[in-house]
């Protein structure tokens, strides 16, 4: 009996043990993220060139922008993130200046003005919540979103699911995202004056100006917009595959409608079939742009990366994307992140890319006013465009430097020049650094 009990107690010790065990194996995980993250982004921007779309198709194009971006991520449990994204985009512009160029007592297309509309501010706010299951092989996401400038407001929300299969080396991801946005339309200075003073020269900027070339100014074409709305559905699928130990290979497709108002309300149109009015040097509006209210976009890229050594990486990107208002449009990169260091790497990268225009576009004074649609904005024209540039990245794992409660983890700063074959250029730098708790 004595021996049944010993038994007894010995089966039950080791069914204990082997519940324990099983019981670890299920609930240990390693947590998404350990601790606290936090990311401080800022970029500078600065563009010139000699085709403003607030002026027609021609004049300055100068704009200075300065993004300052703080990312905080913050884990809820083992399995949850939450992600809180906050940033401001602060910009002076001579070409959104030009919308009132009649502040200056010789308004000029070349002259920067200082009116209210030459500098704003966008504000965004997003907030990310992601869980991952116990096996770290499904992740679903859903975010809220919200921005507002001077003229513009937007909302969205949006989701996301990643599958990941075999030992991790697949991985397919399906996102949809809602963006609800909504103007507060500005129009050009002598537009707006011409209508607010019942379709007349009699008021506004007019009691101030003399009107020279055809001085009996009538843009009959114009009228505000009615429709003040934006909204834009995307639906994103994308799939990546580990090939082999030194060759990774990705394949993206967007499919992306818009619907409401898609032209930008201040940029200006000049007819050739009109003749031209001018105060000063510059020419009155015949018209604002005019684009249709719906757009369909089709994109769809590779990238692949391959490890050529513990020194050496080569990434490559390439994209097609087409859409119906006849915009065909190729990107490819290249990026060579060379390791010199357990620290630190250095990255040159070069992009080219390529578009014909939109069926809406026609230079400056090339539309007619029998057209229904019209465009003079020359990011829809055809142009082609080179971007050089090249990077630094510092990585420490081990958070050996520290600020206050928070290690350093990463660093990285690049430069970029971008030149544009219609004659802009811009100056790009951006800078990020990354906090652990």
């Amino acid at each position: 009996m004595k021996n049944k009990i010993v038994l007894f107690l010995c089966l039950i010790s080791l069914f204990s043990f082997s519940q324990e065990k099983d019981s670890t194996e299920i609930t240990y995980k390693k947590r998404v993220l350990e601790s606290i993250e936090v990311d401080f982004l800022a970029s500078y921007y600065k563009q010139d060139g000699i085709h403003s779309a607030v002026s027609g198709g021609k004049g300055m194009e100068d704009l200075t922008d300065i993004t300052p971006t703080i990312v905080v991520a913050v884990p809820l449990n083992d399995d949850d993130v939450l992600t809180v994204d906050v940033g401001i985009s602060a910009y002076s512009s001579a070409s959104s200046g030009n919308i009132n160029p009649f502040d200056s007592n010789t308004p000029s297309p070349w002259q920067a003005s200082s009116g209210a509309s030459a500098q704003d501010a966008l504000t965004t706010l997003v907030l990310n919540y992601s869980h991952s299951s116990d096996d770290r092989n499904t992740i679903w996401n859903g975010h809220i979103s919200g921005s507002i400038e001077y003229d513009y407001s937007s909302i969205g929300f949006g989701g996301g699911l990643t599958k990941l299969f075999n030992d991790k080396n697949t991985e397919v991801n399906l996102s949809a995202n809602v963006y609800l946005d909504t103007w507060s339309p500005i129009y050009p200075k002598e537009l707006q004056d011409f209508v607010s003073n019942g379709n007349n020269l009699n008021g506004g900027i007019f009691n101030n100006f003399t009107i020279t070339g055809n001085t009996i100014y009538n843009p009959e074409k114009f009228s505000f917009h009615e429709k003040k709305n934006r909204n834009s559905y995307a639906v994103s699928l994308s799939f990546s595959q580990i090939l082999t130990r030194k060759l990774q290979f990705s394949l993206f497709l967007d499919v992306l409608q818009q619907q409401g108002l898609l032209s930008t309300p201040y940029q200006r149109i000049y007819f050739s079939d009109i003749a031209d009015s001018f105060i000063n040097e510059f020419q009155l509006a015949d018209d604002i742009e005019r684009l249709p209210d719906t757009r369909f976009k089709l994109p769809i890229g590779t990238r692949l990366n391959y490890y050529i050594n513990e020194r050496l990486v080569i990434r490559t990107y390439y994209r097609y994307y087409t859409d119906n208002w006849d915009i065909k449009s190729h990107t490819a990169s290249i990026e060579l992140p060379v390791k010199l260091s357990d620290r630190f790497t250095v990255f040159p990268m070069y992009r080219y890319y390529t578009q014909n225009q939109s069926k809406y576009f026609a230079p400056y004074e090339a539309h007619l006013s029998t057209e229904k649609y019209y465009t003079s904005d020359y990011d829809l024209s055809t142009f082609d465009a080179n971007q050089y540039g090249f990077g630094v990245n510092y990585t420490d794992i081990f958070t050996s430097a520290k600020i206050w409660k928070f290690g350093i983890k990463n660093i990285d700063l690049r430069y970029n020049y971008y030149k544009r074959s219609d004659g802009l250029d811009a100056n790009i730098i951006s800078f990020g650094i990354k906090f652990v708790q």
